[in-house]
């Protein structure tokens, strides 16, 4: 199962991997962020916001901070109307997730977590590791994503792959 180590490599990867995203992203004017391209969400923002929504209501239960304005799945593409705004919401969550991993113990991790899930319309109960690795998988789900959309922009989007934040780390 996954280790502390791992889930503290993961979140600074999350963090570069955004500051890349979104870096290409603001080269886009806002019409062409907001152009709806076909994906599950729709258009760059829509899914840029749902990711922030993600990972705020994950945030929400795994460190207690508050939870996202949006009250569920369907809404959370209208997390932030504003650009300026979801990024600026993008790095303060990518530095919630990098101290919070800080402090994970593999006690943690070999634990548990009852939560009220919207989505499934009940309390549910699972191991803290699947969770955390649910919520690793959901932002690299996600940003594959936007990194077609950008392609499909006319951008050459930015290297993403987990080795590339390696080599520069060295």
């Amino acid at each position: 199962m996954i280790g502390p180590e791992f889930v503290r490599t993961m979140a600074a990867y999350n963090q570069w991997q955004n500051e890349n995203l979104y870096g290409a992203a603001d080269t886009l004017s806002d019409a062409d962020r907001r152009a709806d391209r076909g994906a599950f969400f729709g258009s760059i923002h829509a899914t840029l916001n749902h990711l922030l929504w993600g990972d705020g209501r994950w945030m929400s239960r795994f460190a207690s901070t508050p939870p996202p304005n949006q009250p569920n799945i369907p809404t959370s593409v209208d997390e932030c109307e504003d650009w300026e705004e979801l990024k600026a919401r993008r790095i303060d969550m990518d530095q919630k997730i990098v101290a919070w991993s800080a402090g994970l113990s593999d006690n943690d991790l070999a634990g548990t977590l009852t939560w009220y899930s919207g989505a499934a319309g009940r309390d549910e109960t699972k191991k803290l590791a699947m969770l955390v690795a649910h919520f690793l998988n959901h932002q690299t789900h996600h940003r594959g994503q936007v990194h077609t959309l950008l392609s499909h922009a006319g951008l050459a989007p930015p290297q993403l792959d987990l080795i590339y934040y390696l080599r520069e780390q060295q």
